[in-house]
Order: structure tokens, then C-alpha cells, then sequence
């Protein structure tokens, strides 16, 4: 699966051991995040990798900073996107089995590596169900297309 990942100056070395660990299960990462610890704004690198899930460059996204919710925020504004801040792997199962839900966001001040990779696991390996959580989905992207214009 072709995966983007974004981060600011709080997450960069989350990130390099997340991209490690995907590509070890085979995975191709893009990097649409920062490399540098030098202070940045989140809003920046969101709006990156959901711009590249919502083209259809990447499949999915991870977007990590300090808590998850700041990217997730700015994930979350790009058209198509719902992006799930996470903090255990339960939330990231069922952000997929029931929202659909094409970006995983978390905070590398909040988990480590291995709770983040077992959230990884979760998200990735699970499909969106669909039925009654289709009409739901679509529910909310009417909100989107109501309020922005589209």
C-alpha cells in the first residue's frame, strides 16, 4: 500500500521509526512532513498529506503531532478526508470498520512506538464495513458539501 506521513517539528523521530516499521511490512511512505526539530506549524504538513489521500496519490495517511488533534484539525479541512485522532488501537480499528476513516493521527507526546504500531496494524489491516455505516458516512460528507460550497 502506498502511505502518506506528515509531522511537525514534536514528531520527526515517531515518524522515521513509523516509516521504518511500515516499510519493514512492505509498505511504500511518502514524506509529506517536516525532518527538522525546528519549531513548525502543523497546519502546513496536514494539509499536505490530505491533499495527497483526497488526489488519490497515497491510499491512506498518518499525520502525527505533539497530541494527534492540531494535524487532525487541519487534516480534516481537505475535502473527502476524515481523519481519526487515536491513542489506542481499538479507536483506530473502528475508525476504519465504521468512518471509513482514511488518515490515522496521534501524538508522539501521548504514545510510543509500539502503541503506535499496534494502532498501525489495526487501521491498516481493516476494511469499512459498510451498510448502515455507509448512510452515516455519507451523512457526513453532505455536511462537508453543504458547508464548503461543493
Amino acid at each position: 500500500m502506498k502511505i502518506g506521513i506528515a509531522n511537525d517539528h514534536t514528531a520527526v523521530e515517531m515518524k522515521k521509526e513509523v516509516t521504518a516499521y511500515l516499510e519493514s511490512l512492505g509498505h511504500e511512505v511518502i514524506n509529506f512532513g517536516t525532518d527538522s526539530t525546528e519549531s513548525t506549524d502543523y497546519p502546513i504538513w496536514g494539509e499536505k498529506v490530505a491533499n495527497a489521500v483526497a488526489s488519490g496519490e497515497v491510499e491512506k495517511g498518518i499525520a502525527i503531532c505533539g497530541t494527534g488533534l492540531g494535524i487532525s484539525l487541519a487534516c480534516n479541512k481537505v475535502h473527502g478526508i476524515r481523519a481519526a485522532v487515536c491513542s489506542e488501537p481499538y479507536t483506530a480499528k473502528y475508525g476504519r470498520l465504521h468512518n471509513d476513516c482514511n488518515i490515522l493521527c496521534f501524538g508522539a507526546r501521548v504514545i510510543g512506538i509500539e502503541m503506535a504500531k499496534m494502532m498501525l496494524d489495526a487501521f491498516l489491516t481493516t476494511e469499512f464495513e459498510g451498510g448502515r455505516h455507509q448512510r452515516r458516512v455519507d451523512e457526513i460528507m453532505d455536511i462537508e458539501r453543504r458547508n464548503s460550497g461543493k
